[in-house]
């Protein structure tokens, strides 16, 4: 069984950085494209970031420029740097990935149970 597990979120004020970590674990064969999306209350869930694994990434543009997705390969790992917050940011932050099980099966997608990040003076 895959599970992906978020830390880092949290209470910050205006301008102020958290990062967010997710780890994949269980039986993983090769992990492709990793994400980040948050929710708002009474909003969409929405994509925030996104990595391949080749590296490129993405970025919705109410963030670029403040934040920055990265991943570590090895521990199946992928991280979000948020820098200048602000109270828009204010969110449950997912962790969403496609992961093949199996050379012989095609990826499949699996979600975080989601970290809460207040952006609050």
């Amino acid at each position: 069984q895959v599970q992906l597990v978020e830390s880092g979120g949290g209470l910050v004020q205006p301008g102020g950085s958290l990062r967010l970590s997710c780890a994949a674990s269980g039986s993983i064969f090769s992990i492709n494209v990793m994400d980040w999306y948050r929710q708002a209350p009474g909003k969409q869930r929405e994509l925030v970031a996104t990595i391949t694994s080749g590296g490129s990434t993405v970025y919705a543009d109410s963030v670029k420029g403040r934040f920055t997705i990265s991943r570590d390969t090895a521990k199946n790992t992928v991280y979000l740097q948020m820098d200048t917050l602000n109270p828009g940011d204010t969110a449950v932050y997912y962790c969403h990935a496609q992961i093949q099980l199996s050379p012989l099966r095609w990826p499949s997608a699996y979600w975080g149970q989601g970290t809460q990040v207040t952006v609050s003076s």
